[in-house]
């Protein structure tokens, strides 16, 4: 008869592209993958995967495993939740999916924290600045920061976070300084390739006073009808964040970038904020979840809870130095 264990094996083999990357997963070699999967074949009298083939191809019959068989371990999953919920405490596997720059400064640092704080929790973070959004429940958090176009997933805000446009002191020696959005097509422009957006199309809207000292704008701040729209064509780009910031901080030309990334470095006085006058579409700091509040469990709604301590007040705010 099949087990858990050979349906969790299974899941896994599904799961990836080849043997070699399964075995990688499950810390094993490729030959000992192969020796438990026709284990598995034999005890069940027949063929989970094509054969011969590179890639991983279920048969028609490993794919009916796979598919009666994921209900059932979710199944299970979702008792000894409910188990550990009642004993309240915090155990099991937290999967953390974060972006790239502000998982390594601020969600694995925290991650830590709570993995201290609870020695029997288990814990998956991957970080991407492009997530596969059809894997997305595999996660059990999603932090994400920028424009969200769709998704039926539970959003949390933790943190506001304002767009910037810098530029170092020695750029701006040299080039002089935009008054107007307009000016940036005479100025060398540097952008950060993300999350899919339109990265050369600036969007800008002209501030009141009292907005221009606000440092809790929101999205309703915006009147379309003044909003100012620039084209850029930029001179560098990448998909790191860190390298755009690194190059602008070199004297390279103008990011737009987010505020808890470029703030430190506003504070120590190695970029200059720009166009103050002018704000930029919000990019705030959320939190993606799958399951409503009632159904979470402790470990998911304990991190939840420390990211909100944490990132209130922002802390980048203060700190002239970024969290490293």
């Amino acid at each position: 008869m099949i087990t858990t264990e050979d349906l969790r094996f299974i899941t896994t083999i599904a799961s990836h592209r080849t043997l070699a990357d399964a075995a990688r997963a499950l810390n094993i070699t490729p030959p000992s993958v192969t020796l438990r999967l026709q284990h598995i074949e034999r005890k069940l009298s027949i063929k989970l995967i094509q054969r011969p083939s590179r890639i991983v191809s279920l048969t028609e019959e490993g794919q009916l495993l796979l598919d009666k068989g994921l209900p059932i371990l979710r199944g299970l999953d979702e008792l000894q939740e409910q188990l550990d919920e009642l004993k309240e405490h915090v155990c099991g596997k937290l999967r953390v999916l974060a972006p790239l720059g502000f998982g390594n400064d601020y969600i694995a640092p925290l991650l830590g924290e709570y993995k201290v704080s609870h020695p029997q929790l288990d814990i998956e973070l991957e970080l991407s600045d492009n997530p596969n959004w059809s894997a997305h429940h595999k996660w059990d958090i999603i932090i994400y920061i920028g424009a969200l176009n769709d998704s039926s997933l539970k959003m949390i805000t933790l943190a506001a976070n304002q767009r910037f446009l810098c530029a170092s002191p020695k750029y701006l020696k040299q080039m002089g300084t935009p008054k107007a959005p307009q000016d940036l097509l005479k100025h060398r422009c540097i952008a950060l390739r993300e999350n899919n957006e339109d990265v050369t199309l600036w969007s800008f809207t002209k501030l009141s006073h009292d907005k221009q000292a606000d440092d809790r704008l929101t999205d309703a701040s915006y009147n379309n009808d003044k909003l100012e729209m620039v084209r850029i064509t930029p001179t560098l780009a990448s998909n790191e964040g860190r390298v755009i910031k690194d190059w602008a901080t070199a004297g390279l030309g103008i990011i737009m970038r987010s505020e808890w990334d470029v703030q430190p470095q506003i504070n120590s006085g190695e970029l200059v904020r720009l166009l103050p006058e002018y704000g930029l579409p919000n990019a705030n700091i959320v939190a993606l979840l799958s399951s409503p509040e009632k159904e979470r469990s402790a470990r998911i709604s304990g991190f939840i809870q420390l990211l909100k301590e944490r990132l209130n007040p922002q802390p980048w705010k203060y700190s002239p130095i970024a969290c490293r």
